[in-house]
């Protein structure tokens, strides 16, 4: 994996100057988006780098957007979002690496692991590795500003001081307040779960809640959609909890027949149905002193979700066919993709049950609630599908990056892994191409099928062809073509007059 945090490179010497007072530049300045400003035009004026743009994540979600441009005739694009993988700086974004082509310089600003900004250059009048260096070293520069800003914050949160960083109460402390709203929306240094690729905004949000639930006995109810991650979110849970070291027990309810289902959870007795040679344990039990995940818990029927919610607030149960009472210390983690209060006002989930396993909802936020993780996520899924299948993947191409970020993926994680495991397999270069994706990922935008012309147009021009059509059919009788298309004779004139068609040519078609 590639180091993603920036470092100084070993620039020109002739641009050094323009390094020492680009530092000097982002030292003036309290806040970064102020300082872009001035940096692009120092860059225009002596490195030769024009039409440049910068974006920084000047939002809470950690949105990309235009924080400055070097051209006034630009000034309308400042604010705007800056889409990943869309246009050089998106893709470089995206990709987290530099680029240089036609089209210009653009670089990526790497800060623990995410992109937090970029610079774009169009208009490069040195030559293009150099200006690539320049742009690089340029980027070195802000991320050190950037973490400076960072730790200054973290010391004025803390109402403390570190050796050579002042606290509040210095001549900087009217400083730090600008430097705390960029520090937010930064990726925090805390916890995430290793198993769960991730670093959005919504997603940073559930990895602080599942850090602070995870070493409570709370009862856990993980919604979302399909193909969203559950189950990774259960057993981070139960890996950031105290039974670690205990069971993991994951019961898929809704692949398991009814007439089984409670079996599975409680065990049985010999004898105690058709089949039953000999006494088994549930699942209850076999997650003892550990973790219980029942995925899918919207499928039980009624009177299995009558004996689990005994089990739940009691921690007692019976095998079916027994009669003692056995105990279990489980912790219970349910998951669902239906909206659960909904189907209690239906009748189809007990109350009781819903609100003992409510206790903490956990939300896991769909794909296209997280387009910043699709790079990383179809980055991780062709590495994984590459060593398994003997094929590594080196990149991913700039078209089949703007494909995967602007399909809507209803399928969620699971559809984009399918879609990435299908196109590793389909690779011949160690490159997946915007061809190896399924066709569905083909949309009007991508492919420049949308649609030509305006609504208005188009149905005229469908009119004229039912006219035409009309009047061949009835061999240029206007009058019988009208009454075929389900108008007026007057109508049938008014239109054929509109479009210059003359019914008499017709009366010879065959």
């Amino acid at each position: 994996m590639r180091d993603e945090r920036s470092t100084l490179l070993m620039p020109d010497a002739s641009d050094l100057p323009c390094l020492f007072e680009i530092g000097r530049l982002l030292v003036r300045h309290a806040s970064l988006d102020e300082a872009m400003g001035p940096l692009l035009s120092l860059l225009a004026d002596h490195a030769g780098l024009g039409g440049g743009m910068a974006a920084l994540a000047m939002t809470d979600d950690g949105e990309l957007r235009v924080a400055a441009v070097a051209d006034p005739a630009d000034a309308a694009q400042v604010g705007k979002r800056v889409e990943l993988g869309i246009g050089p700086l998106g893709r470089a974004l995206a990709l987290a690496s530099p680029s240089t082509g036609p089209e210009g310089v653009a670089v990526p600003l790497l800060l623990a692991g995410s992109a937090v900004g970029g610079l774009y250059f169009s208009r490069v009048s040195a030559d293009p590795e150099r200006a690539l260096s320049l742009a690089s070293s340029v980027a070195a520069l802000v991320i050190e500003a950037l973490s400076f800003r960072r730790r200054l914050a973290r010391e004025a949160l803390l109402g403390g001081e570190a050796e050579g960083i002042p606290g509040p109460g210095h001549v900087v402390a009217h400083d730090s307040v600008d430097a705390c709203a960029e520090a937010s929306s930064f990726v925090d240094d805390g916890w995430s779960p290793a198993a769960i690729v991730g670093r959005s905004a919504p997603m940073r949000e559930l990895y602080s809640m599942i850090d602070r639930v995870a070493g409570t006995e709370t009862t856990v109810l993980v919604t979302g959609e399909s193909g969203t991650g559950k189950e990774l979110v259960a057993r981070a849970l139960h890996e950031r909890s105290t039974r670690a070291k205990k069971s993991f027990v994951a019961v898929n309810c809704a692949a398991l027949p009814e007439s089984v289902i409670e079996s599975e959870l409680f065990g049985h007795e010999r004898g105690s149905f058709t089949g039953a040679q000999e006494q088994r344990r549930g699942r209850f039990e076999l997650a003892d002193g550990g973790t219980l995940f029942l995925d899918e818990i919207g499928e039980l029927s009624l009177a299995v979700q009558a004996k689990l919610l005994r089990v739940v607030q009691e921690g007692e149960f019976q095998r079916v066919g027994g009669s003692s009472t056995l105990k279990t210390d489980v912790r219970v983690i349910a998951a669902t993709n239906r909206d659960l209060e909904k189907e209690v006002a239906e009748g189809r989930f007990r109350a009781d049950l819903f609100w003992r396993l409510n206790v903490f909802p956990l939300r896991v936020p769909p794909l296209r609630e997280r387009r910043s993780d699709i790079v990383l996520l179809a980055d991780h899924f062709a590495d994984k599908h590459g060593r398994r299948s003997g094929k590594p993947i080196l990149r991913i191409s700039s078209p089949a990056i703007d494909l995967l970020v602007t399909y809507h993926w209803p399928g969620n994680v699971r559809e984009l892994e399918n879609c990435i495991e299908r196109a590793v397999i389909l690779s011949t270069d160690s490159v997946i191409h915007a061809y190896h994706l399924p066709p569905s990922l083909q949309s009007a935008d991508s492919t420049g099928t949308g649609p030509g012309s305006t609504l208005d147009a188009s149905l005229a021009r469908l009119e004229r062809e039912l006219l035409v059509e009309a009047l061949k059919i009835c061999r240029g009788n206007a009058a019988a073509a009208a009454r075929r298309l389900g108008i007026t004779e007057r109508r049938m004139g008014l239109a054929l007059h509109r479009y210059g068609i003359d019914w008499r040519r017709f009366r010879t078609s065959t």
